[in-house]
């Protein structure tokens, strides 16, 4: 008997794109439910994450509204949905979604509202998954139709994460397979800064990609302008690895190393008689020091900051309303 799909969808202020993605979404889990790969229990779960439009007033409509699937033959709700009390950002959304899942289904796939990943993969997804794996990655091949500055930053932020030692699939978003057990152990980790694409890698368990190629937006804008991409950028890099840190503390010893020779030097001169004003140097060295120390302070203020946030473990998010 085919498991049980739960397709996650968080969701903010979608209202152009989300009758359309519903209307795709749906079509394809009934498709999917026609050809043995999902059983009629089946869902697509949006996640409203506090959206100030009509986004909840789609999915509500949607879900008061059945399906008749002309493949099995049979009249079911498949739209059900949950309502956040506020925005708590997209990866709190996410793992709203999922956890809400993982009581009901046997399997997941989360993909973003806004149908720039291809829905087709998801046939590859569930054969992955059937054949043994209890994650699967969808991964863009290329990146063509992005912007030349998406592209590259994107390109940098992967590289670097792996020259910190994070251990990151490779132009993978979040649109991926989980089973049922691979959440369960996802549910074990309590962080509140959350950075999915690093967390679930650490899961382990038998995984597999699916390539694809990623289309533009169809309608509304990106909820990820450049401020909020390299946010998020900047809490994987700081959530997953205290290499930054000590990169400061590795700029710190150099500076000293510098301090000591250019003492050297200004004694070397003082005994031989020269005479030198200094005023250059000492501006450099003050400037020079004084960034230094700034940095260090912020890079660190910056860790005690996701201390403070984890030892007050305050709720990633709360749930307002469930459509059952």
């Amino acid at each position: 008997m085919p498991d049980t799909l739960y397709i996650v969808v968080p969701c903010y202020n979608e209202e152009d794109v989300l009758p359309e993605a519903i209307r795709r979404l749906e079509d394809k889990l009934l498709r999917l439910i026609g050809a043995g790969l999902a059983n009629e229990n089946s869902r697509l779960l949006f996640v409203d994450d506090g959206s100030t439009d009509k986004t909840w007033e789609i999915i509500e409509a949607a879900h008061n509204t059945s399906a008749y699937n002309t493949l099995t033959q049979s009249t079911l709700k498949h739209i059900t949905g949950i309502k956040l009390s506020r925005n708590k950002g997209h990866q709190n959304a996410l793992i709203a979604g999922l956890m809400t899942a993982m009581g009901k289904a046997d399997v997941t796939i989360s993909i973003d509202a806004d149908l720039q990943d291809d829905i087709e993969c998801m046939d590859g997804f569930l054969q992955n998954y059937k054949n043994g794996c209890d994650i699967v990655y969808g991964v863009r091949s290329n990146r063509k139709k992005d912007s030349i500055f998406k592209r590259a930053t994107a390109q940098v932020f992967y590289k670097l994460m792996k020259w910190l030692g994070v251990n990151i699939t490779y132009n993978h978003a979040d649109y991926r397979l989980m089973s049922k057990k691979a959440l369960e152990h996802l549910s074990d980790f309590k962080e509140v800064n959350l950075f999915l694409r690093g967390i679930v890698p650490l899961i382990g368990f038998k995984t597999a990609t699916v390539n694809y190629e990623r289309e533009k937006r169809f309608a509304g804008e990106s909820k990820y302008p450049v401020r909020k991409m390299l946010s998020f950028a900047w809490d994987g890099i700081t959530s997953f690895s205290v290499r930054p840190i000590r990169l400061v503390a590795v700029f710190g010893f150099i500076a000293f190393l510098v301090s000591i020779g250019l003492m050297i030097k200004f004694l070397v001169d003082h005994i031989l008689g020269y005479t030198v004003s200094g005023w250059s140097t000492l501006a450099i060295s003050i400037w020079l020091i004084g960034g230094l120390q700034l940095l260090a302070l912020g890079m660190i203020g910056e860790y005690i900051g996701k201390i403070y946030s984890e030892v007050k473990s305050r709720p990633k998010y709360i749930i307002e309303k469930v459509l059952e």
